[in-house]
């Protein structure tokens, strides 16, 4: 229940809800596999080890390897090998939990298939739902895949606590991009090492070249699109529509939409615009800032403007400020960004393109995209359904605190807030025994890695030395 969660609101307090979330891993041994960019998993292991859990990794290519060098297993074989090699981890380990990081990319499909089938619960970590102070960790699945109430009724009944404001976490673009050029760096240099792993982007030195395109763009257009913020404050202001973009790869699109692309998203959307908004209005594209190093549509942007005649009402800007953007929106259109959180937090209507976890009657828009350009106004979030939403979200889904920056807590490596109503938590705290489970004696004996079944080592190359 909300009232029997405890909140962070400093250090101190932190601490002791760290305690208290983390002990649901007492006794269980945990498999890591790929984690976020850095040293976050490293730290991680650190805390769960502290609290009385055994933890195992698994590193795939030179980037993993060098955010956690020394105790891991290396997997080299193919990738059709994995699902075997791991299902066999699984047993000969007494794995009782997964944890991973974004659950489709490449290597971790069919994760949540076999940890079900086998009775091991998984936990999925990503970018928070409710930022910029949290990150996710579900248990199950993320987004789509989330097992989340759909029910807006359960919502209406909810009970929102008293909370207090989350520690701040503040700027990561920094630490995201050392980060970011260490691990393609590493994955570049070690790739002999690691001959058949494939990853979701390319994994090269010249990957570092965009990231210095990124930051010199971000320079280039805060100039270039100095006064914009300041015409959707003042000129446009509530007769705008925001339309945020996602990455190019991300998984939301590829998975949790129909879209094949971006570009398919903005198409539909301006087409749509151009058809049924009223002509006093604009619609304005915001370019995400983690794309920034990747793609550029001002060409698009140019082509559809002309095309469609919406010279002056067609806007397409990389740097917003949100939380002052939001409240002169008219609406927000989404496939299924997080943006459309902060927008119904501001209480603007958001349709929804996509599949989203708060897609939920009573919260978004729920009629056809081609209406809500001018039924928007009328479809405000039901603040007390979304509230209770909202409430839930945080306190069952959400961690305070950076996967790249660590928040300073007082006994914790990670540098992150445990809710104890975590759902992860809870499955760990109510699942007493099961397929796959094992409750950790002292005469419970896992054998070391180099005992693994020896076609299945020979396969995978199993090393657990200090270089890969």
């Amino acid at each position: 229940m909300a009232e029997e969660v405890v909140l962070a609101s400093n250090p101190q307090k932190a601490s002791e809800v760290l305690s208290t979330g983390l002990n649901s891993f007492s006794g269980k041994h945990v498999l890591l596999l790929q984690g976020p960019l850095g040293p976050f998993f490293r730290r991680l292991s650190h805390d769960l080890t502290a609290s009385g859990a055994r933890v195992s990794k698994v590193n795939f290519n030179g980037g993993d390897w060098l955010f956690y060098p020394t105790g891991a297993i290396q997997f080299k074989g193919r990738m059709e090998e994995w699902p075997a090699f791991l299902a066999e981890l699984l047993a000969e380990l007494k794995i009782d939990v997964i944890l991973l990081f974004g659950d489709c990319r490449p290597i971790h499909r069919g994760v949540r298939e076999l940890a079900e089938r086998v009775g091991v619960q998984l936990g999925v970590f990503e970018e928070g739902y409710v930022r910029p102070d949290h990150i996710t960790l579900e248990g199950g699945g993320i987004n789509a895949y989330s097992t989340l109430p759909r029910d807006k009724n359960f919502y209406l009944a909810y009970p929102v606590g008293q909370s207090s404001e989350p520690l701040k976490v503040g700027h990561v673009f920094w630490y995201a991009t050392l980060w970011a050029t260490l691990y393609y760096l590493a994955s570049s240099i070690l790739k002999p090492s690691f001959p058949h792993y494939r990853h979701h982007r390319r994994l090269a030195v010249r990957e570092m070249f965009p990231w210095i395109r990124g930051l010199w763009r971000k320079f280039y257009y805060r100039i270039k699109e100095r006064h914009v913020q300041n015409r959707l404050l003042t000129e446009y202001s509530g007769r705008f529509f925001l339309v945020p973009l996602q990455v190019y790869y991300d998984s939301q699109i590829r998975v949790h939409s129909n879209y094949p692309s971006i570009e398919s998203f903005i198409h539909e959307v301006v087409s749509s615009f151009a058809k049924n908004a009223d002509p006093d209005v604009a619609l304005v594209i915001k370019h995400h800032p983690m794309d920034r190093a990747y793609r550029d549509y001002t060409q698009l942007w140019e082509s559809l403007s002309e095309g469609y005649g919406l010279q002056g009402r067609l806007l397409y800007v990389h740097d917003l400020q949100l939380p002052s953007i939001l409240p002169h929106a008219r609406g927000v259109v989404v496939v299924n960004s997080t943006v459309g959180l902060s927008a119904l937090l501001h209480d603007v209507p958001v349709k929804v393109c996509g599949r989203a976890i708060y897609d939920i009657p009573g919260i978004t828009y729920s009629g056809r995209l081609k209406s809500f350009w001018k039924e928007a106004p009328l479809h405000k979030p039901d603040p007390t359904v979304f509230l209770g939403f909202r409430s839930y979200l945080i306190e069952h889904t959400q961690l305070n605190g950076s996967m790249y920056k660590q928040l300073p807590i007082e006994g914790s490596r990670a540098g992150v807030v445990w809710s104890p109503a975590l759902s992860l938590l809870n499955a760990l705290t109510d699942k007493k025994s099961g397929a796959g489970q094992t409750e950790m004696h002292q005469e419970h004996i896992v054998r070391p890695y180099r005992k693994l079944d020896a076609p299945l080592a020979q396969q995978a190359r199993i090393h657990t030395t200090f270089f890969p």
